[in-house]
Formats: C-alpha cells, sequence, structure tokens
C-alpha cells in the first residue's frame, strides 16, 4: 500500500472526522453532488456521508470531493417560468456590450468588458 493511498484510506473517520476513500473506490449507494445532479436528484440537506481524496500533483495538498448518500437525496425542484425569465435576462445581460448595445450573441470577456468589434475599434484608434 502506498503512502499516499493509505492517507486516504480512513474508513472509521477517525483521522478526518467523516469516513475517507480513496478516488473511486467509494462504496455503493453515495455520490457527489454532480453524479446526483446526473440523475436528476439534489442532496436535499443532508449531512456529508463521506468523502473520496487524492493527492493533488500540481499543488501541495489533496482534493476532497463530498459524498452524499443516494436514498437520502431528494429530486431536482423543477424550474418556475420566473426563474426562467430572470435567467434568460441574466444571459442577455453578459451578451450585451456596454459600448455599442449590441446583443453580440456571446458571452463578453470579463477581461475585457466590450465585444470584439469594439475592442479591434478602440485598438484601431490607438494607432
Amino acid at each position: 500500500m502506498s503512502a499516499a493511498w493509505g492517507k486516504c484510506f480512513d474508513p472509521t473517520g477517525a483521522r478526518y472526522g467523516v469516513p475517507t476513500y480513496p478516488w473511486r473506490l467509494a462504496p455503493d449507494g453515495l455520490a457527489t453532488r454532480r453524479q446526483l445532479r446526473s440523475r436528476g436528484l439534489r442532496p436535499g440537506g443532508q449531512p456529508i456521508a463521506a468523502q473520496v481524496m487524492r493527492a493533488n500533483r500540481r499543488a501541495s495538498g489533496e482534493r476532497v470531493s463530498y459524498l452524499y448518500r443516494i436514498d437520502r437525496a431528494k429530486p431536482v425542484r423543477p424550474m418556475t417560468s420566473r426563474k426562467w425569465g430572470a435567467l434568460a435576462l441574466a444571459m442577455l445581460a453578459r451578451r450585451t456590450c456596454p459600448r455599442c448595445l449590441l446583443d453580440v450573441g456571446y458571452c463578453i470577456p470579463r477581461s475585457h468588458g466590450i465585444c470584439g468589434m469594439c475592442l479591434a475599434t478602440e485598438e484601431h484608434e490607438r494607432k
């Protein structure tokens, strides 16, 4: 057993406070938020049942994902018409250039803050 695998294996929860398993070795009946979402479920206020852990190669430390019990998960709440409307307005605001006030059809990068045409015009005026 490698030291990294042994550090991530704590099924009793003595070291981290919750049962901890190595990456991809969690027992059946547990899922992450994304796995629950792909099944049309949500945690629904239940506490964290366990966690999976793996060594982070780029930075020191570990990567942790929390696991929830599938049998206690609740179905995802359906989107209402008001939520759809609010989401549409938020996306419209992200696509509208503040300088030319046009819907450019894509989300404007926050690094520039303006659409590509306005950015090209600004760069051309600098030269």
